[in-house]
């Protein structure tokens, strides 16, 4: 590698030369304050109370960069953990990124990354307020989001009553069919393949589904089976999800059409649209949000339309055999 390209990298612009592009022109909410350049930053939580999660992704598992740009790979992962801490009722308030890298890493590649989280977080109104950056063989990002319930109560998983109903804001099924399309070689239709590159959480809903006295509420981000079924053994109860109430996209039709697979399934079992899924008292939901199910008396379970679903896994499983 020559000197000039060196510059270009990683290893050219250094460790200090990196967080300085982070956070050099970069404007902090007011609820940060003290943000990057000190041992650790300082965020305002009037409540008493934070709410924290964490996501990793890691490149080749999680995202390639032949299929995603890394400003989209930067927003998906803000909005993995921003979507998190809307599961949760809570608004978010600041987020941690630890960054591992090759130092041969090209910096268009790194400020590419850190313009997607920045973009994402400003969408959540919220700041990058620290984190690390240390080598490694294979680029792996770390966020850490951090939120208020503004004197709420947490919406958790174990709130769900038999007779409530359950609904759904967000899209769900997207992700999953832009994969496939990916997976399979092409580049189409954008608004499926984009879908997948970056999430769309609605993260207003979270605390508006508290608001509205939501008993228990989740983020889709393994497939909705999978991640209703966390609610349903939380809870102790049966959710009993009906597949007419989906308004299945024409697109997704189409897509599901040209690869031979049945759209309802990216729906079900699709992750990474980071959705929520919520009960409800009922029979009114919030606006915005759909109702598609029911919350009944039983052993833990999800079923769909009344049986359990025999389509394939509920959803993704990292350590699945």
């Amino acid at each position: 590698m020559g000197d000039a390209e060196a510059e270009n990298t990683l290893a050219g612009i250094g460790e200090f030369g990196l967080i300085s592009r982070m956070t050099t022109g970069r404007v902090q909410p007011a609820g940060t304050l003290l943000g990057p350049g000190d041992d650790a930053a300082v965020v305002a939580a009037p409540d008493g109370r934070v709410v924290a999660c964490t996501d990793v992704l890691v490149e080749g598992v999680h995202f390639r960069l032949d299929w995603s740009a890394p400003d989209q790979v930067g927003r998906k992962a803000a909005a993995a953990n921003l979507a998190d801490v809307a599961a949760m009722g809570a608004v978010p308030t600041a987020l941690l990124v630890g960054l591992a890298c090759r130092k041969d890493t090209a910096v268009e590649t790194l400020t590419g990354l850190v313009d997607g989280l920045w973009a994402e977080a400003e969408l959540a109104g919220v700041g990058v307020v620290g984190g690390d950056v240390a080598s490694s063989p294979t680029l792996v990002l770390s966020v850490t989001a951090l939120g208020s319930l503004e004197g709420r109560e947490p919406v958790t998983r174990a709130g769900a009553r038999p007779g409530e109903v359950l609904a759904l804001c967000g899209r769900v099924g997207w992700s999953a069919a832009g994969l496939a399309v990916l997976a399979r070689g092409f580049r189409s239709p954008a608004a499926v393949v984009g879908a997948h590159r970056v999430p769309e959480p609605p993260y207003a809903a979270g605390p508006q589904a508290a608001l509205a006295g939501a008993t228990s509420m989740i983020d889709i981000s393994d497939g909705l089976i999978a991640d209703l079924g966390h609610v349903a053994r939380a809870s102790g109860v049966l959710l009993d999800v009906r597949s007419r109430a989906f308004d299945m996209p024409a697109r997704l039709v189409d897509v599901g059409a040209a690869l031979g697979v049945d759209p309802l399934h990216w729906l079900l079992t699709g992750g990474e649209d980071h959705a929520l899924a919520a009960t409800f008292p009922g029979p009114e939901v919030p606006d915005g949000w759909t109702t598609i199910g029911a919350v009944r008396r039983g052993e833990p379970a999800v079923l769909v339309d009344g049986r359990l679903y025999d389509g394939g896994p509920g959803g993704w499983d990292h350590f699945a055999r």
